[in-house]
Protein backbone atom coordinates (compact mmCIF):
# COMPACT_ATOMS: atom_id res chain seq x y z
CA UNK A 1 0.00 0.00 0.00
CA UNK A 2 1.26 3.48 -0.92
CA UNK A 3 0.13 6.67 0.84
CA UNK A 4 -0.12 9.71 -1.42
CA UNK A 5 -0.37 13.32 -0.26
CA UNK A 6 -1.36 16.11 -2.63
CA UNK A 7 -3.35 13.47 -4.50
CA UNK A 8 -5.65 15.78 -6.46
CA UNK A 9 -3.05 18.31 -7.65
CA UNK A 10 -0.93 18.85 -10.75
CA UNK A 11 1.47 16.04 -9.83
CA UNK A 12 -0.62 13.93 -7.48
CA UNK A 13 -3.44 13.20 -9.89
CA UNK A 14 -1.28 11.82 -12.74
CA UNK A 15 0.73 9.92 -10.13
CA UNK A 16 -2.48 8.28 -8.87
CA UNK A 17 -3.47 7.37 -12.43
CA UNK A 18 -0.07 5.77 -13.09
CA UNK A 19 -0.10 3.76 -9.89
CA UNK A 20 -3.65 2.55 -10.42
CA UNK A 21 -2.74 1.57 -13.97
CA UNK A 22 0.11 -0.52 -12.58
CA UNK A 23 -2.23 -2.31 -10.20
CA UNK A 24 -0.71 -0.74 -7.09
CA UNK A 25 -2.81 -0.31 -3.96
CA UNK A 26 -3.13 3.39 -3.22
CA UNK A 27 -4.42 5.32 -0.23
CA UNK A 28 -4.95 9.04 -0.88
CA UNK A 29 -5.28 11.65 1.86
CA UNK A 30 -7.55 14.61 1.09
CA UNK A 31 -9.59 17.21 2.95
CA UNK A 32 -12.73 16.47 0.92
CA UNK A 33 -13.02 12.85 -0.29
CA UNK A 34 -16.34 13.30 -2.15
CA UNK A 35 -14.80 16.07 -4.27
CA UNK A 36 -11.55 14.22 -4.99
CA UNK A 37 -12.88 12.41 -8.07
CA UNK A 38 -10.14 9.80 -7.95
CA UNK A 39 -10.19 6.52 -9.90
CA UNK A 40 -12.09 3.49 -8.69
CA UNK A 41 -9.98 1.29 -6.47
CA UNK A 42 -8.21 4.17 -4.71
CA UNK A 43 -8.81 4.24 -0.96
CA UNK A 44 -9.64 7.88 -0.33
CA UNK A 45 -9.41 8.99 3.30
CA UNK A 46 -10.21 12.28 4.96
CA UNK A 47 -7.36 13.83 6.86
CA UNK A 48 -5.74 17.10 7.88
CA UNK A 49 -2.06 16.90 6.96
CA UNK A 50 -1.27 19.80 9.27
CA UNK A 51 -2.25 17.50 12.16
CA UNK A 52 -0.37 14.27 11.47
CA UNK A 53 -1.45 12.61 14.72
CA UNK A 54 -4.88 12.12 13.17
CA UNK A 55 -3.36 10.26 10.23
CA UNK A 56 -1.81 7.47 12.31
CA UNK A 57 -4.50 4.89 11.44
CA UNK A 58 -3.98 5.54 7.73
CA UNK A 59 -0.30 4.58 7.97
CA UNK A 60 -1.09 1.00 8.89
CA UNK A 61 -0.06 -1.37 6.11
CA UNK A 62 1.70 1.37 4.15
CA UNK A 63 5.13 0.51 2.71
CA UNK A 64 5.99 3.87 1.14
CA UNK A 65 4.63 7.38 1.06
CA UNK A 66 4.87 10.43 -1.17
CA UNK A 67 5.32 13.85 0.42
CA UNK A 68 4.05 16.88 -1.47
CA UNK A 69 5.68 20.06 -0.10
CA UNK A 70 2.55 22.19 -0.33
CA UNK A 71 0.20 19.57 1.06
CA UNK A 72 2.38 18.48 4.01
CA UNK A 73 4.47 21.55 4.68
CA UNK A 74 5.90 21.97 8.18
CA UNK A 75 4.17 18.81 9.44
CA UNK A 76 6.48 16.54 7.40
CA UNK A 77 8.78 15.63 10.29
CA UNK A 78 5.96 14.59 12.61
CA UNK A 79 4.25 12.62 9.85
CA UNK A 80 7.45 10.73 9.05
CA UNK A 81 8.05 9.92 12.71
CA UNK A 82 4.61 8.32 12.85
CA UNK A 83 5.29 6.56 9.55
CA UNK A 84 8.48 4.97 10.83
CA UNK A 85 6.77 3.85 14.02
CA UNK A 86 4.15 2.07 11.93
CA UNK A 87 6.54 0.22 9.70
CA UNK A 88 6.65 2.44 6.61
CA UNK A 89 9.90 1.71 4.77
CA UNK A 90 10.35 4.41 2.13
CA UNK A 91 9.57 8.06 1.51
CA UNK A 92 9.74 10.06 -1.71
CA UNK A 93 9.82 13.82 -1.26
CA UNK A 94 9.00 16.30 -4.00
CA UNK A 95 11.34 19.26 -3.88
CA UNK A 96 12.68 21.86 -6.33
CA UNK A 97 15.93 22.57 -8.14
CA UNK A 98 16.22 25.93 -6.34
CA UNK A 99 15.77 24.44 -2.86
CA UNK A 100 19.28 25.46 -1.77
CA UNK A 101 18.75 29.11 -2.68
CA UNK A 102 18.08 31.56 0.17
CA UNK A 103 14.52 30.98 1.30
CA UNK A 104 13.38 34.51 0.46
CA UNK A 105 14.56 33.98 -3.13
CA UNK A 106 12.30 30.95 -3.71
CA UNK A 107 9.04 32.26 -5.21
CA UNK A 108 7.05 29.07 -4.60
CA UNK A 109 7.44 29.47 -0.83
CA UNK A 110 5.03 32.38 -1.10
CA UNK A 111 2.47 30.03 -2.67
CA UNK A 112 2.77 27.55 0.21
CA UNK A 113 5.56 25.17 -0.85
CA UNK A 114 7.96 24.05 1.87
CA UNK A 115 10.49 22.23 -0.29
CA UNK A 116 13.44 22.56 2.06
CA UNK A 117 11.56 21.49 5.16
CA UNK A 118 10.02 18.46 3.44
CA UNK A 119 13.32 17.37 1.91
CA UNK A 120 15.16 17.82 5.21
CA UNK A 121 12.47 15.81 7.02
CA UNK A 122 12.82 12.95 4.53
CA UNK A 123 16.61 12.90 4.93
CA UNK A 124 16.31 12.84 8.73
CA UNK A 125 13.45 10.33 8.84
CA UNK A 126 15.42 7.11 9.15
CA UNK A 127 13.45 5.73 6.19
CA UNK A 128 14.83 4.90 2.78
CA UNK A 129 14.48 8.24 1.03
CA UNK A 130 14.73 9.92 -2.34
CA UNK A 131 14.22 13.63 -2.97
CA UNK A 132 13.14 14.57 -6.47
CA UNK A 133 14.07 18.17 -7.15
CA UNK A 134 11.89 19.33 -10.00
CA UNK A 135 12.52 22.19 -12.40
CA UNK A 136 9.89 24.65 -13.59
CA UNK A 137 6.56 22.90 -14.26
CA UNK A 138 5.45 23.21 -17.89
CA UNK A 139 1.94 23.63 -16.47
CA UNK A 140 2.97 26.99 -15.03
CA UNK A 141 2.85 28.47 -18.53
CA UNK A 142 -0.87 27.76 -18.60
CA UNK A 143 -1.32 29.73 -15.40
CA UNK A 144 0.83 32.59 -16.71
CA UNK A 145 -0.36 32.82 -20.30
CA UNK A 146 -3.50 30.74 -20.73
CA UNK A 147 -5.97 33.62 -20.44
CA UNK A 148 -3.99 35.74 -22.90
CA UNK A 149 -3.75 32.92 -25.44
CA UNK A 150 -7.48 32.24 -25.20
CA UNK A 151 -8.17 35.96 -25.69
CA UNK A 152 -5.85 36.70 -28.62
CA UNK A 153 -2.52 36.18 -30.32
CA UNK A 154 -0.23 38.35 -28.17
CA UNK A 155 1.41 37.13 -24.96
CA UNK A 156 2.61 40.04 -22.85
CA UNK A 157 5.19 39.11 -20.23
CA UNK A 158 8.53 40.36 -18.89
CA UNK A 159 12.07 39.18 -19.58
CA UNK A 160 11.88 37.64 -23.05
CA UNK A 161 15.33 36.06 -22.68
CA UNK A 162 14.77 34.46 -19.27
CA UNK A 163 15.03 30.67 -19.65
CA UNK A 164 13.43 27.65 -17.99
CA UNK A 165 13.78 23.89 -18.56
CA UNK A 166 10.07 23.00 -18.28
CA UNK A 167 9.23 19.51 -17.09
CA UNK A 168 6.06 17.66 -18.07
CA UNK A 169 4.04 16.68 -14.99
CA UNK A 170 3.63 13.19 -16.41
CA UNK A 171 7.42 12.67 -16.45
CA UNK A 172 7.66 13.81 -12.86
CA UNK A 173 4.76 11.59 -11.82
CA UNK A 174 6.32 8.56 -13.54
CA UNK A 175 9.62 9.24 -11.77
CA UNK A 176 7.84 9.44 -8.41
CA UNK A 177 6.06 6.17 -9.15
CA UNK A 178 9.42 4.53 -9.87
CA UNK A 179 10.91 5.90 -6.67
CA UNK A 180 7.97 4.62 -4.62
CA UNK A 181 8.46 1.11 -6.01
CA UNK A 182 10.31 -1.57 -4.12
CA UNK A 183 13.46 -1.91 -6.21
CA UNK A 184 13.25 0.52 -9.11
CA UNK A 185 15.58 3.18 -7.67
CA UNK A 186 17.63 1.27 -5.12
CA UNK A 187 20.87 2.68 -6.50
CA UNK A 188 19.55 6.23 -6.11
CA UNK A 189 18.16 5.92 -2.58
CA UNK A 190 19.54 8.48 -0.21
CA UNK A 191 20.07 10.99 -3.02
CA UNK A 192 18.74 14.31 -4.17
CA UNK A 193 17.95 13.99 -7.86
CA UNK A 194 17.43 17.01 -10.11
CA UNK A 195 14.74 16.41 -12.74
CA UNK A 196 14.34 18.87 -15.60
CA UNK A 197 12.82 19.04 -19.01
CA UNK A 198 15.07 18.27 -21.99
CA UNK A 199 15.58 21.85 -23.20
CA UNK A 200 16.45 25.29 -21.90
CA UNK A 201 13.88 27.63 -23.47
CA UNK A 202 13.41 31.36 -23.10
CA UNK A 203 10.03 32.92 -22.49
CA UNK A 204 10.01 34.05 -26.10
CA UNK A 205 10.88 30.55 -27.35
CA UNK A 206 8.18 29.00 -25.19
CA UNK A 207 5.54 31.27 -26.70
CA UNK A 208 6.83 30.47 -30.20
CA UNK A 209 6.45 26.73 -29.48
CA UNK A 210 2.96 27.35 -28.11
CA UNK A 211 1.96 29.05 -31.33
CA UNK A 212 3.53 26.39 -33.53
CA UNK A 213 1.83 23.49 -31.78
CA UNK A 214 -1.52 25.27 -31.47
CA UNK A 215 -1.38 26.47 -35.07
CA UNK A 216 -1.71 30.06 -33.94
CA UNK A 217 0.25 33.21 -34.94
CA UNK A 218 1.27 33.90 -31.35
CA UNK A 219 3.88 36.53 -30.65
CA UNK A 220 5.69 37.58 -27.50
CA UNK A 221 5.53 41.20 -26.43
CA UNK A 222 8.03 42.05 -23.70
CA UNK A 223 6.63 44.07 -20.83
CA UNK A 224 8.76 46.35 -18.67
CA UNK A 225 9.26 44.77 -15.22
CA UNK A 226 7.24 47.46 -13.43
CA UNK A 227 4.25 47.06 -15.74
CA UNK A 228 4.44 43.26 -15.43
CA UNK A 229 4.56 43.53 -11.64
CA UNK A 230 1.49 45.75 -11.58
CA UNK A 231 -0.35 43.36 -13.87
CA UNK A 232 0.42 40.33 -11.70
CA UNK A 233 -0.72 42.15 -8.58
CA UNK A 234 -3.92 43.23 -10.33
CA UNK A 235 -4.59 39.55 -11.11
CA UNK A 236 -4.53 38.83 -7.37
CA UNK A 237 -1.12 37.18 -7.08
CA UNK A 238 0.45 37.66 -3.63
CA UNK A 239 2.83 40.59 -3.44
CA UNK A 240 5.76 38.66 -1.87
CA UNK A 241 5.44 35.97 -4.57
CA UNK A 242 5.50 38.53 -7.37
CA UNK A 243 8.47 40.32 -5.80
CA UNK A 244 10.48 37.10 -5.46
CA UNK A 245 9.56 35.97 -8.99
CA UNK A 246 10.56 39.24 -10.60
CA UNK A 247 13.80 39.32 -8.60
CA UNK A 248 14.61 35.81 -9.87
CA UNK A 249 13.97 36.89 -13.45
CA UNK A 250 16.27 39.90 -13.01
CA UNK A 251 19.08 37.82 -11.48
CA UNK A 252 19.06 35.06 -14.06
CA UNK A 253 17.94 36.72 -17.28
CA UNK A 254 20.08 35.73 -20.26
CA UNK A 255 21.35 32.53 -18.61
CA UNK A 256 20.57 29.07 -19.91
CA UNK A 257 18.49 26.97 -17.54
CA UNK A 258 20.30 23.86 -16.22
CA UNK A 259 19.27 20.66 -18.00
CA UNK A 260 19.93 17.23 -16.51
CA UNK A 261 19.42 13.78 -17.98
CA UNK A 262 17.90 12.40 -14.79
CA UNK A 263 14.43 11.81 -16.24
CA UNK A 264 15.90 9.67 -19.00
CA UNK A 265 18.11 7.78 -16.55
CA UNK A 266 15.14 6.98 -14.33
CA UNK A 267 12.54 6.24 -17.00
CA UNK A 268 14.77 4.77 -19.69
CA UNK A 269 13.50 7.18 -22.35
CA UNK A 270 13.94 10.86 -23.19
CA UNK A 271 12.02 13.44 -21.20
CA UNK A 272 8.95 14.83 -22.92
CA UNK A 273 9.48 18.16 -24.67
CA UNK A 274 7.55 21.35 -24.05
CA UNK A 275 5.95 20.88 -27.48
CA UNK A 276 4.63 17.50 -26.31
CA UNK A 277 3.24 19.14 -23.18
CA UNK A 278 1.43 21.76 -25.26
CA UNK A 279 -0.03 19.08 -27.53
CA UNK A 280 -1.27 17.19 -24.47
CA UNK A 281 -2.98 20.33 -23.13
CA UNK A 282 -4.06 22.11 -26.31
CA UNK A 283 -7.70 22.17 -25.23
CA UNK A 284 -6.87 24.19 -22.12
CA UNK A 285 -5.58 26.98 -24.36
CA UNK A 286 -8.91 27.11 -26.18
CA UNK A 287 -7.90 24.90 -29.13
Amino acid sequence: MLLITGATGTIGRPLIDILVGEGVKVRAVTHDPPAANLPAGVEVVQGDLTRPEGLAPFLEGVTALFLHPRAVGLAAGELLTLARQRGVQRVVALSATNVDDPLDQQPSRYRGDRNKEVEDAAVASGLGWVSLRASFFAANTLDAWGAQVRAGDVVRYPYASFAEAPIHERDLAEAIACALGGDALVARRGRRLELTGPQSLTHQQLVAILGEVLGRPLRFQELPPQAATQGMLAQGLPGPFVQALMARYAREVGQAAPVTGEVERILGRPARTYAQWVADHADTFGN
